[in-house]
């Protein structure tokens, strides 16, 4: 077995002698790579994010964001990730070395401060950089040199009164880029401004060059320090064996749910098995009757693969946390930890989905509103894993996703409701409610489904399904939100949906 080992830019170094709980952040900072930080220790703050070289939807590789807080160090064994510090050109001897295109942009913009946040900002804003999709929407605002004049931009800065809309600047940047990083000391302007100011990478820019080539393919590991281990293996049949010797063994894909539970919990585990690089656990296929999603594709290679042919996915996906937990994130790991506030299983419940579960003995198909069994319990079995998610076609017309939350985005809901009718002639002939933070488990609005079957689409309808949806479930109250606003938001969720589809029938 190969020794693990990591590519930190540009450079390979053994992981040898972290332990394998060890994160990406601790383990780079331990190298004198101080640019990342540690904010807040469970991806809400993006001051520790790195880039990562993955599999493209668009090239063979795609530099992606990730928060290095929750990645154990030992699950980029064989990967390749660069760190703000990398992001420089360096000059000849004595000379300082060139700053990268966003880095520039940030300093002469005054999008930096204290400079605490500032690396993992840039390494966001990097991401977004190199995404190959990005295009300018027009010649404004967007310099290919990226190294101009902070006052070329009349008044106040590059993407004021350019903008697409409030969040896409004219060089197609996608501010959602950036909804995993904050900053206290500069109020975000200054670092719009740079993110709406940044060009295009050069012929010469060799991260752009790096597209081209493949990823690192997926390394086979096996690393053990004191008594404990992260293991990877190379086929979902071998890992499924290995789960059925060690069914206590915690199994990950992004680390964004464990990585939170060895920061903030101390938690530790003797077996921690990887599975976000098994090519059975990456497939998305649309069939004549369905949809199906391997468990371990990440969400944000969910949402650019179906390019909004889900058009209930394409409204959950914004709301998901952020950008930087959508690259680790996966839908398998959502419906895996059993939380009843998890933001997926309340949109899969409405499409109707159901779970493909996998063990050594074979598989099976589990509807999804059979699945939960209880306050994160599930009918999975040890040693079983989801491999992936089936949605079945065609879908409804009518669809709205509604999340409740303190915060606009990357913030966990106090309540989920996702809505996918057929309505024909202006009658209810189908209809599918998935609800979340209202009960132990996520759950279908079976009562208010009733309610709407059969009846007309008119206010009267959906007056009396609101309040039928009112006592759906058994919301509790806790520091998020209290039991009768969750109930009231269950309500007039139902409510918003019948002014929404009113409005567009009229319009």
């Amino acid at each position: 077995m190969v020794a693990a080992r990591i590519t930190v830019n540009g450079k390979e170094t053994p992981i040898s002698p972290a332990a394998p709980h060890t994160t990406t952040l601790d383990f780079l900072r331990d190298r004198g790579l101080t640019g990342t930080k540690e904010g807040c220790a469970e991806g809400e703050c993006g001051a520790c994010s790195v880039l990562v070289a993955r599999p493209g939807v668009n090239k063979p590789t795609d530099w992606v964001a990730v928060n290095a807080c929750l990645v154990p160090v030992a699950a980029l064994d064989g990967q390749e990730i660069v760190t703000s510090e990398g992001l420089a050109t360096a000059g000849e001897p004595g000379t300082p070395p060139t700053l990268h295109p966003v880095q520039e942009e940030m300093a002469v913009r005054g999008g930096s401060q204290c400079g605490y946040c500032t690396p993992g900002f840039v390494c966001s804003m990097a991401a977004e950089y190199y995404r190959p999709d990005r295009c300018a929407h027009s010649d404004s605002g967007a310099h290919a040199d990226s190294g101009s004049d902070p006052d070329s931009h009349a008044g106040s800065g590059s993407g004021s009164g350019e903008t697409v809309d409030a969040e896409h600047g004219p060089n197609g940047f996608d501010l959602h880029a950036l909804s995993g990083n904050l900053c206290r000391c500069t109020g975000y302007r200054p670092i719009r401004d740079a993110a709406f100011a940044v060009g295009t990478p050069s012929d010469e820019d060799p991260l752009a060059q790096r597209r081209e080539q493949s990823p690192p393919a997926p390394a086979t590991t096996e690393y053990t320090q004191d008594d404990s281990a992260f293991l990877r293996k190379s086929s979902l049949a071998e890992t499924l064996r290995l789960l059925r010797e060690r069914p206590d063994a915690v199994v990950v894909a992004g680390s964004t749910d464990w990585g939170v539970e060895v920061n903030i919990r101390s938690r530790r585990a003797d077996c921690v098995v990887a599975i976000d690089r098994l090519s059975e656990l990456r497939e998305l296929r649309v069939e004549a009757d369905r949809i199906e999603i391997g468990a371990a594709l990440t969400l944000t290679e969910i949402e650019r693969r179906l390019d909004g042919e889900v058009p209930l996915l394409a409204e959950l996906f914004p709301q998901f946390a952020s950008r930087l937990i959508r690259n680790g994130a996966t839908l398998g790991g959502n419906l895996g930890t059993g939380s009843p506030i998890g933001d997926s299983p309340p949109v899969l419940l409405a499409l109707e989905a159901s779970v493909v579960l996998a063990d050594a003995d074979g598989e099976r198909e589990v509807p999804l509103a059979d699945y939960f069994t209880g306050y994160r319990q599930s009918v999975r079995r040890p040693g079983e894993l989801i491999r992936s998610v089936r949605i079945p076609l065609p879908l409804s017309p009518v669809v709205a996703f509604h999340k409740i939350a303190k915060r606009r985005f990357d913030d966990i809901s106090s309540v989920a409701v996702a809505f996918a009718l057929d309505i024909e002639d202006g009658i209810v002939r189908k209809a599918r409610i998935g609800l979340g933070g209202v009960a132990a488990t996520p759950i279908r609005s079976l009562a208010t489904e009733a309610a709407l079957e059969g009846k007309p689409w008119t206010a009267e309808t959906v007056e009396a399904a609101a309040r039928e949806l009112r006592g759906e479930g058994t919301p509790m109250s806790d520091h998020r939100a209290s039991s009768l606003y969750r109930s009231a938001m269950l309500g007039q969720s139902l409510l918003k949906l019948y002014a929404q589809t009113t409005e567009a029938v009229s319009s």
